[in-house]
């Protein structure tokens, strides 16, 4: 199983954070390759989201079921279709973290995890349509790097969401397990 775990704090307690990290119809803003969410169910634990994803010649539609929800610490998922993946958003408050010098009105601090744990080989080959001469393998080998930078991109944009700043700061990342 590869593993991705990384963190960055947002200015705002976790109670703040939270509904930002459950809303996954909003998270196409979030990434080029998330074109839709669709969700089945009322957000709370069973819910079943699809998650319509395109890069190159390829879509496929993965289906993310909620597992379990702690608000406003933490949120599981799984996939329930063609690969074995799942992973978890937890939000631990970090009110050591707010710089003294920090451009927000925030009197508190949130770390953001998000991690993700799965098994690039054990995807469905029939479950998406390659193009000819390409195969699946070729496939895990360009988008699994890709992997990490899209995790990324999608915990800085939230954060940018979650302080709703008239400017986006820089949001250090810290990366703590890669596949």
């Amino acid at each position: 199983m590869d593993r991705i775990l990384l963190s960055t704090v947002a200015y705002r307690s976790p109670e703040e954070v939270f509904p930002y990290v459950r809303s996954f119809t909003d998270y196409p803003r979030y990434t080029e390759h998330l074109k839709e969410v669709t969700v089945h169910g009322d957000g709370g634990v069973g819910s079943v989201y699809d998650l319509r994803l395109a890069w190159w010649k390829l879509s496929y539609t993965a289906r993310s079921k909620v597992t379990a929800i702690s608000a406003p610490n933490s949120l599981e998922w799984r996939l329930i279709n063609d690969i074995d993946a799942r992973g978890e958003w937890r939000v631990e408050a970090e009110p050591e973290a707010l710089p003294a010098d920090a451009d927000t009105d925030a009197e508190t601090a949130s770390r953001i995890y998000f991690e993700a744990v799965y098994d690039p080989y054990s995807a469905n080959e029939n479950a998406i349509s390659l193009p000819r001469f390409v195969s699946l393998d070729w496939v895990i080998e360009k988008v699994e790097p890709r992997l990490l930078g899209e995790a990324e991109a999608v915990v800085e944009r939230l954060v940018a969401d979650i302080e709703q700043r008239s400017t986006p700061r820089d949001v250090e990342l810290t990366v703590h397990e890669v596949p």
